[in-house]
């Protein structure tokens, strides 16, 4: 892509999952992606669910002491697929990021997943906005779903251990 941005989510044991974003792809998504990364808004979260031959699931909670603790995003967006109008031709496969939402289809905001299978039935039910960049990073996602699991008050497939985000940084912005 001719105007990818690139980013980097550093986990807090010091692995790294690097990550293009495709704002021509997803417009809305990747400029609300990196707002929230500008503002450090995922520093602290956890992946929050993750499931082997799925997906990691990240950017809406904290884990403290073993509860898990909503963070708010300041806003939703709209969802940038295509059963919502919007023509998006990136298909969920191993180490493609997407936005999580609710049933409503633009209640889109922080929360974002990665593809650790082919996840293709997904396809325009959600929006994807980039993929990891290399091999590596798609293997971390992988590991990260293959984590021993557990529930947390109404939330399944939470890690026993959790798998803590110290920080997103966008590394390279190709469309300013």
């Amino acid at each position: 892509m001719a105007n990818e941005i690139k980013a980097v989510i550093e986990l807090e044991d010091g692995r790294e999952i690097k990550l293009k974003l495709y704002p021509e792809i997803a417009p809305i998504t990747v400029k609300n992606f990196v707002g929230l990364c500008a503002n450090n808004f995922y520093d602290g979260l956890c992946f929050h669910r993750v499931i082997p031959d799925f997906m990691v699931q990240g950017g809406g909670f904290t884990d403290k002491n073993g509860k898990l603790v909503e963070k708010h995003a300041p806003k939703t967006i709209r969802g940038e697929f295509r059963l919502n109008g919007v023509d998006n031709p990136l298909s969920h496969k191993p180490g493609v990021i997407s936005m999580a939402r609710t049933s409503v289809p633009d209640s889109a905001s922080s929360q974002f997943f990665i593809c650790t299978a082919d996840c293709k039935f997904l396809d325009g039910q959600y929006a994807a906005f980039g993929e990891c960049e290399d091999k590596e990073s798609t293997n971390i996602a992988i590991g990260i779903s293959a984590v021993d699991t557990h529930s947390v008050d109404y939330f399944d497939d939470v890690p026993v251990k959790p798998v803590i985000i110290k920080t997103i940084k966008i590394t390279e912005n190709a469309a300013d």
